[in-house]
């Protein structure tokens, strides 16, 4: 099941003083080129998560020495949060808007981020969505419960509108992880007469297609662009820059459909490193942006920035 909002919030108030303004301000946009388009890497900043979260029942000895090889030997750890921005010549596409100000303090910073780069928000002109949990869809609205980018056109796949919206979104959830289909629905609902639902194969433009990689959720997708040597954007397909790669057979929490996640990270990166695709991952080190090498029989992840 997703992870509960109260686990989270409860460690961003013990780390949020210490932690909510570096990551934030020497995370400066990354750029590149990808074919014809360009490519920017925002910062909304971090999460506060306890290690316990990532794979808990993998091998002890395995589980304690990958987590000391990524310095995560702590109670607790900062997941990077990486928004991707694509400029093409008609368009300019935000994949995902961050948690906003509603889920840790440490997060949400992705609007202040792209105004000190000097990136309008106003002229983004489509959002599309990977999937509905807090960090990637709760920074669609402000405190006010108002669109921040009220002229973008809205895609979200068709098969995650519908389980949020759905009977199993909250059948057998304890009370204190209601809060992420609460909020799924309030920032969906923001949408609902201006969404453009898609399924995989979709293109949101030409040289942007949707791909399924469901598992982290009934309909998380991802999105393939062309051109360049091809780019993967990953979402939450990848979600640990040692443990994704280097056992993606081990479950993890954050999952809703735990042995369907584990068949998506197993094709995904197979095909990342065969044909050599770029990745940006929304929780690898930021920028997130590198290639996928096959290593003893696993693979492994290696950052361009």
């Amino acid at each position: 099941m997703p992870l509960d909002r109260r686990s989270f919030l409860t460690l961003a108030a013990a780390g949020a003083a210490a932690t909510a303004l570096p990551v934030a301000a020497r995370a400066a946009p990354y750029r590149f080129t990808q074919g014809a388009v360009t490519v920017t890497v925002v910062s909304d900043g971090h999460l506060v998560l306890p290690t316990s979260f990532i794979a808990p029942d993998a091998p002890p000895a395995e589980r304690a020495a990958v987590l000391a090889a990524a310095g995560q030997s702590g109670q607790q750890y900062q997941s990077p949060t990486n928004v991707t921005l694509i400029r093409t010549p008609r368009d300019l596409i935000l994949v995902d808007t961050g948690s906003g100000d509603r889920f840790m303090d440490t997060a949400g910073k992705l609007f202040d981020n792209l105004a000190a780069a000097g990136i309008e928000a106003g002229a983004i002109t489509k959002v599309v969505f990977t999937h509905g949990h807090p960090d990637h869809l709760w920074g669609m609205v402000d405190e006010l419960d108002e669109l921040r980018l009220p002229k973008a056109a809205y895609y979200v796949a068709a098969a995650e509108w519908d389980f949020w919206h759905g009977a199993d979104a909250t059948r057998g959830l304890p009370q204190e992880r209601a809060g992420f289909v609460t909020g799924a629905r309030r920032n969906f609902g923001a949408i609902k007469d201006k969404v453009t639902m898609l399924k995989p194969g979709d293109d949101i433009v030409s040289g942007l297609r949707v791909v399924a990689t469901p598992g982290h959720t009934q309909g998380h997708v991802s999105l393939e662009l062309a051109g360049g040597d091809g780019l993967i954007i990953g979402g939450d397909s990848l979600t640990h820059e040692r443990v994704s790669f280097q056992y993606p057979d081990w479950t993890m929490p954050a999952d809703h459909e735990p042995q369907r996640a584990i068949a998506t990270r197993r094709t995904l990166l197979d095909r990342l490193a065969t044909e050599r695709l770029t990745l940006v991952g929304f929780h690898l080190p930021y920028p997130g942006v590198g290639k996928v090498e096959r290593k003893d029989g696993a693979y492994r992840f290696v950052p361009m920035a």
